[in-house]
């Protein structure tokens, strides 16, 4: 079993495992999860996607994430782990809150339940899953799942979901259920976050992959807790990093737009300096996307992890 993290490490330092960057056999999965946890990655995460479709490209897709992690919590024994995130619109929402207690029991507390509203129409018509309203169907969804997981118990009869009577039997290993995550840069889903959230989650994207682009986020985020008299610094802040390593190419993203960020590089010392600098901006724990995201790259990026636990 890996040790636990110095106390030096200013901020958690997370991975995430490959969604359509190659296609990835289970046993790579396996064995990225086990040589992260080694060396001392802090979680692991998964995205929640199910088919990208974009033009004059071959379409592709992701393993089924929910089945990722239970597999994943099995066989790691100290690592957290979630999905980035779980979108509400391809779960029933009380299913989901199962599903997530689930995880809870088989990895001994270990789950974050990062959740969001998608984005891809592709997957959704797709799947057969609604498009239309997704904040109020997160809002409503969001409900069910919160109050389940935190009170094991929900009657919720909305305009999109119902949960009558409905309850958690067994309950997972913590009482209140696993912290919640959302990731948003909406105004309606940002005071959701604020209202009933631990943490906020920012896509690389989003910052333009930069410190300097946390900015204007933190700010909306601080923005959305003033407006129902929420401490800011009550709500955890994290975000994804796009870590560019040796062998890189480019990420293979399903969002176009988002192929031209460029990714963070330099010597171990300096990609510690750069991940100190995200602490210092109050980031509490980084999700990193490792271009390439191999086996190799999780050995190539554990000197890091060293230079960051010396303070």
């Amino acid at each position: 079993m890996a040790e636990a993290q110095p106390r030096e490490r200013p901020l958690k330092v997370g991975i995430q495992l490959p969604e359509i960057e190659r296609v990835a056999p289970w046993s790579d999965y396996a064995a990225m999860a086990r040589l992260a946890e080694d060396v001392g990655f802090d979680s692991l995460w998964v995205g929640d996607h199910l088919l990208y479709r974009n033009p004059g490209e071959e379409p592709k897709g992701p393993w089924e994430a929910w089945s990722l992690l239970a597999a994943l919590a099995a066989i790691t024994t100290r690592v957290e782990l979630g999905p980035l995130v779980a979108c509400t619109g391809f779960h029933n929402p009380a299913m989901l809150a199962k599903k997530a207690d689930t995880i809870e029991e088989i990895s001994g507390g270990r789950l974050i339940l990062g959740l969001g509203a998608g984005w891809n129409e592709a997957e959704y018509l797709a799947y057969g899953f609604p498009f239309d309203h997704r904040a109020s169907r997160f809002e409503e969804a969001f409900t069910i799942i919160r109050t389940l997981l935190r009170q094991g118990a929900v009657d919720f009869d909305g305009r999109f979901y119902q949960a009558r009577d409905c309850e958690l039997r067994p309950r997972g290993p913590r009482p209140n259920g696993p912290p919640i995550m959302i990731g948003t840069q909406g105004t309606r889903m940002l005071r959701q976050a604020a209202l009933h959230a631990e943490s906020w989650n920012a896509w690389y994207a989003w910052t333009g992959n930069r410190i300097e682009g946390l900015a204007p986020l933190r700010e909306q985020v601080d923005a959305a807790c003033a407006e129902v008299d929420r401490d800011p610094a009550t709500l955890e802040r994290t975000v994804a990093v796009l870590v560019g390593l040796p062998g890189r190419q480019g990420r293979d993203s399903g969002d176009v737009t988002e192929r031209g960020n460029p990714p963070l590089t330099g010597s171990p010392e300096e990609l510690a300096e750069a991940l100190r600098g995200y602490a210092k901006a109050g980031i509490a724990h980084v999700q990193l996307v490792l271009d390439p995201n191999t086996l190799e790259s999780i050995e190539a990026f554990s000197p890091v992890l060293e230079h960051l636990d010396r303070g």
